[in-house]
């Protein structure tokens, strides 16, 4: 999956948005504020930085190799994807997903019923 089909599915989730807070290259998906994804070039290779929970982050790592710590970010709490190996599409997508739906279920809960009450619970809480 290239960085466009990438972007498409990222911007496809409600409310999301596109900024370069950092520089030109550092793409920064945020929804209401809040970031969800990164988007970057580390030495010509592409990584994708996703919010994750604890527990699944490590083992995330431990299953997909694609899968490491995240460059430049609390490794704790956010996973970096090496795009372009053998990671499926789909298990990308998830990965996409539940980082959206982490930083949903984190907002004020007025902010977060407002998405829910837009766009349903099913579509916020994909993963």
């Amino acid at each position: 999956m290239n960085f466009d089909a990438i972007k498409e599915y990222l911007l496809s989730k409600p409310e999301a948005q596109e900024t370069y807070p950092f520089d030109e290259k550092t793409a920064v998906f945020k929804v209401q504020n809040k970031m969800f994804a990164l988007l970057i070039s580390r030495q010509g290779q592409p990584l994708l930085n996703l919010k994750c929970d604890p527990l699944d982050a490590r083992e995330l790592r431990d299953i997909f190799e694609e899968v490491i710590p995240a460059y430049h970010m609390n490794k704790r709490h956010w996973n970096s994807i090496v795009l372009g190996g053998n990671l499926p599409i789909g298990e990308v997508k998830r990965q996409i997903d539940h980082s959206y739906a982490l930083v949903v279920k984190g907002m004020k809960k007025s902010v977060r019923e407002g998405l829910e009450v837009r766009y349903g619970s099913d579509v916020i809480y994909q993963a």
